[in-house]
């Protein structure tokens, strides 16, 4: 038994996250038509983040935070915690074997970028940065690689994590995306 799993009783610890149910049933509506932007070469027009890519007179409204000639970043319109952002390639891919040399350039440029913004525009103690890579894995999007970078602080869980099963983000994407592209 392995027991990261489990509890002192024995009984695997389960996670209840309630607040993510918007994000699994907008992920299986189908996009509006008014809303699908023609893509990149091989890109997919129901995939949020191609159409982030390209959409540069909707940035805002699909909370672009910054893009290069391979990347993307965003905010995530689920956070697990406040200052959650996604930074992606461009291109529509789902495996690491496909990126380009100048796409992990820029993607690891990319990601040390926002960790250190996020670190000095939010005073963050630390973080977690990663990607999920495949369905079984956690990947909401499997067909798009985006890495995560979640801020954390000192004492970002509290009491009304603990016992009111209940996650507080403070600041409204909105505002988070003004702060982050000033």
């Amino acid at each position: 038994m392995n027991s990261d799993n489990v509890n002192s009783s024995g009984i695997m610890d389960i996670i209840w996250a309630p607040w993510r149910m918007a994000y699994i049933q907008e992920n299986n509506k189908e996009t509006e038509k008014t809303d699908v932007l023609p893509v990149l070469p091989g890109g997919d027009e129901h995939c949020f983040i191609c159409q982030a890519a390209v959409d540069q007179a909707g940035a805002r409204k699909r909370f672009v935070i910054g893009t290069t000639e391979h990347t993307v970043s965003l905010l995530n319109r689920f956070p697990y915690n406040n200052g959650h952002l996604l930074v992606a390639p461009r291109r529509h891919i789902a495996r690491l074997e496909l990126l380009t040399a100048d796409e992990w350039r820029e993607l690891t440029s990319e990601l040390t970028f926002w960790v250190g913004k996020l670190e000095s525009l939010m005073n963050a103690d630390g973080f977690n940065v990663g990607l999920n890579l495949g369905r079984v894995a956690g990947a909401g999007l499997p067909g798009h690689l985006h890495w995560h970078i979640v801020p954390r602080w000192n004492g970002d869980t509290n009491f009304i994590t603990t016992i009111g099963s209940t996650k507080a983000i403070p600041q409204s994407l909105e505002s988070l995306c003004d702060l982050l592209t000033r």
